[in-house]
């Protein structure tokens, strides 16, 4: 069932009066903030998969290494030990697209060889940069996310003098450094990264400012589910921060986000659906 010949996801995503897509989030971790350790063992990962496939996840993202704040880097065996028994699982059951969360060229290249479409990497190939070699062969696509420093360190004093700007600027640097690898354009996703080395007021301005992402002309992905921000405003745990995921997502979709990083796929996409009818209905009016 693997596609990645024929994933193109710009063309897909990007163009005018397509639907949001949903990416459904598989956290293969003991100590990830909010599901770490519910899906540990591989058969209940691979049940989950399913699960948020029914629920309308368009992309599944597997992740065997936490990248919460002040969480320490996991070797690439034990990565791997964790999430190739899932792709593999899931790639025999489903064809959506299957997404690898990894900074390491060893778990990207065994994740393709067992089906992965997409190397979703919060370092932006800073931390391996080879890995977008592997990813250009591979016919992968590839998303780029901003993140100050490493997840053990970015939430210590995180600070800019213009975040929307010099976050737009890095990603259009990484895009460039991805398509000179030989990735294609159309293969290109930006992340701006919320709740990674970001204080509560620069996450609350990218939010606000993401067609400035929109306008560098790749599909912009926005993972605002259950973070530390929504924690700060509502001065909830994460698991009473549906409601603010909920909104924070569409909000995000009306200032111009395509894909949405999600861990609750039914509850956003319902409430995104209902957002987008309205839209719809007032750009017909007008």
């Amino acid at each position: 069932m693997k596609r990645t010949a024929q994933l193109k996801l710009r063309g897909a995503i990007h163009s005018l009066g397509v639907r949001t897509w949903f990416m459904g989030v598989i956290n293969v971790t003991p100590d990830s903030f909010y599901d770490g350790g519910r899906f540990l063992d591989p058969e209940q990962a691979v049940e989950r998969g399913l699960e948020l496939v029914e629920q309308g996840a368009d992309i599944l993202d597997i992740g065997g290494e936490s990248s919460r704040p002040g969480s320490e880097a996991v070797p690439a065996e034990e990565e791997m030990r964790r999430v190739l028994p899932v792709l593999e699982g899931l790639r025999c059951r489903t064809d959506v697209f299957l997404s690898i969360d990894t900074t390491k060229r060893e778990v990207a290249r065994a994740a393709l060889d067992a089906g992965a479409d997409i190397i979703n990497d919060i370092s932006a190939f800073r931390f391996d940069p080879a890995l977008l070699e592997l990813a250009a062969a591979g016919g992968a696509a590839v998303v780029l996310m901003h993140m100050l420093g490493t997840p053990k360190t970015m939430q210590i004093a995180p600070a800019y003098d213009d975040v929307v700007g010099e976050v737009k600027s890095f990603l259009e640097e990484r895009a460039a450094a991805a398509r000179a690898a030989g990735v294609e354009r159309e293969r290109i996703v930006i992340d701006p990264g919320i709740g990674f080395g970001k204080r509560l007021s620069d996450n609350l301005a990218l939010l606000n400012n993401l067609s400035e992402f929109e306008a560098a002309g790749y599909p912009v992905l926005v993972g605002p589910s259950r973070k530390s921000f929504l924690g700060a405003l509502l001065g909830l745990p994460a698991e009473e921060r549906l409601e603010g995921t909920l909104a924070a997502s569409v909000l995000s979709v009306v200032r111009g986000a395509h894909i949405l990083r999600v861990h609750d796929v039914l509850a956003v996409r319902r409430a995104v659906q209902t957002a987008e009818a309205v839209l719809a209905e007032v750009r017909h009016a007008g």
